[in-house]
């Protein structure tokens, strides 16, 4: 990053401590071409969460390409956010902040004065940041979310769009960085066939430095969650969660042909849409259809993680970028909210006979239920089935697929509650295979009886041994858990082996 020497780095000595799990409260604000961020993380440290959250739609860079100045409304919404950021920063103790800026200001003549007026003011330092740097940022960002990523991370701003390559062990290869945001388009000669035949031309440029051999893209950037979000409304998408929102090129092609035809302002209202994010949507749109042409991904998939949690990762150990981020978060849900944390870990292994040669990805889900599975116990025990399904189905985890969501939510449901019969959220089991939905209810149902069979530590109590030759399970009772075993953890028992299809036989 660029900037002045001698500053301070609030992220310095966070992560240290190879062994750390939560994260010390730290800020970061990004100051782009269309919008001035700030965010607050907090929680667990590698699947962070988002204390505080606000975002100025400023537009610094409109005009910027004709000009080689910062807009001047935008300049006055950008300071004045930048001052309530300050303010709002110095009242929940959360300083120094790391604040980074973009296109705009690298780009602008009158961006050193604006960096210093802000600094003199407010005492916020802004490092303004080169396109290969924002890229590499960018794809620290998606790493935070998919550990495993590989592919090609396209981040859109208001006048640029950076690439990066990720190579699937968390790696960044070739970068990346273009004049091809909104704004710079605005400034294209020729109307909307003028605009393709430029974004066809340096698309074509950044295929030469990055390639074109990725099966998936990752799109970062707030145009293109508008035209995602559009995309589910026009496929009537049962879950509003944007990460990790796939499309195929096929649904581009639709959207964008769709959008064409479509009435903005009445899709804007639908949407919860700004009008100065949708009154970019159709620029973007042009980017969008001409980067699935030119790479022809397999799929594109929504990243709302970029480089201001990118900043975040770029400061973390080796050790600590691989752990599991969903497993980081479930455990920092337990200690906070569960009312015997460390009790997930003890029914996981209490279960474990249940699902022996379950494969890796199945087991990390098994083992975020059983630690989730009781963090919703402060909700009126009527809805508690469902408000398990909507914390999960909707809550800011990461390295987590939307079908592994709808999972982990039928699991923590049938936690609380034997049937889903009739169910409003039946829209959403229909997003897994029956096989899958089958197994959901069998670990929910496993959970069900394991969680109230011995308060303590049910493998304290008794012992399962599956016989799945014998099509039979058995539960070995100890003589705690013969005291324990009574009418209800027997009901139990018998609805996890109905649900398993096999015979359950109770032994002392």
């Amino acid at each position: 990053m660029n900037g002045k020497p001698g500053t301070t780095d609030p992220f310095e000595g966070l992560f240290e401590d190879a062994s750390a799990r939560a994260l010390s409260r730290v800020g970061v604000v990004d100051v782009g071409s269309n919008s001035v961020r700030m965010v607050i993380f907090d929680g667990a440290a590698r699947s962070p969460a988002y204390f505080y959250n606000e975002k100025v739609m400023a537009g610094l860079g409109r005009d910027l390409a004709t000009t080689g100045r910062l807009n001047p409304d935008g300049v006055r919404r950008a300071f004045a956010a930048l001052t309530r950021f300050a303010a709002l920063a110095d009242a929940m103790k959360v300083r120094p902040m790391t604040v980074v800026a973009t296109a705009a200001m690298r780009d602008s003549l009158d961006g050193p004065e604006f960096c210093a007026r802000v600094e003199a003011e407010t005492g916020l330092r802004i490092n303004v940041v080169d396109g290969e740097d924002e890229a590499r940022l960018s794809a620290q960002g998606v790493l935070l979310g998919w550990p495993d990523a590989r592919g090609l991370v396209c981040d859109i701003g208001g006048n640029s769009m950076e690439m990066a390559v990720l190579d699937g062990a968390g790696g960044i290869g070739a970068r990346a960085s273009a004049q091809l945001g909104p704004f710079r388009l605005q400034q294209i000669a020729g109307g909307d066939e003028g605009r393709r035949d430029y974004v066809r031309k340096v698309m074509r440029d950044l295929a030469e430095i990055v390639g074109t051999d990725h099966e998936v893209i990752y799109l970062v950037g707030g145009s293109w969650r508008a035209i995602a979000r559009l995309d589910m409304t026009r496929r009537a998408y049962p879950m509003p969660v944007l990460h990790e929102y796939r499309m195929t090129p096929t649904d581009v092609t639709e959207t964008v042909k769709w959008l064409r035809d479509a009435d903005l302002p009445a899709l804007r209202a639908r949407s919860g849409m700004s009008s100065a994010r949708m009154d970019l949507v159709p620029l973007a749109s042009i980017v969008l259809r001409q980067l699935v042409e030119t790479f022809g991904p397999r799929q594109l998939a929504v990243s709302s993680f970029g480089i201001r949690e990118g900043l975040l990762y770029d400061h973390m150990s080796a050790s600590l970028r691989a752990r599991d981020p969903l497993l980081e978060s479930a455990r920092f849900t337990e200690k906070k909210m569960a009312r015997m944390p460390g009790f997930g870990k003890k029914l996981f292994q209490f279960l474990t006979p249940l699902f022996e040669g379950a494969p890796p990805e199945r087991e990390r889900l098994i083992r975020a239920a059983c630690l989730l599975h009781d963090t919703s116990w402060r909700t009126h025990p009527d809805y508690r089935a469902q408000a398990c399904f909507d914390n999960v189905t909707r809550a800011n985890m990461a390295a987590l697929s939307h079908p592994e969501r709808v999972f982990l939510g039928v699991a923590l449901l049938h936690r609380y509650k034997n049937s889903r019969d009739g169910s409003p959220l039946a829209p959403l089991f229909a997003m897994l295979a029956p096989e899958d939905l089958q197994a959901a209810e069998i670990l929910g149902k496993a959970m069900r009886f394991g969680a109230m069979f011995s308060i303590k530590d049910p493998t304290e109590a008794g012992e399962l041994k599956l016989s799945p030759k014998r099509k039979r399970l058995e539960l070995r009772l100890t003589p705690t858990g013969t005291a324990l075993f009574g009418e209800v953890a027997l009901s139990r028992f018998q609805s996890l082996c109905k649900a398993m299809g096999i015979e359950g036989v109770v032994k002392s």
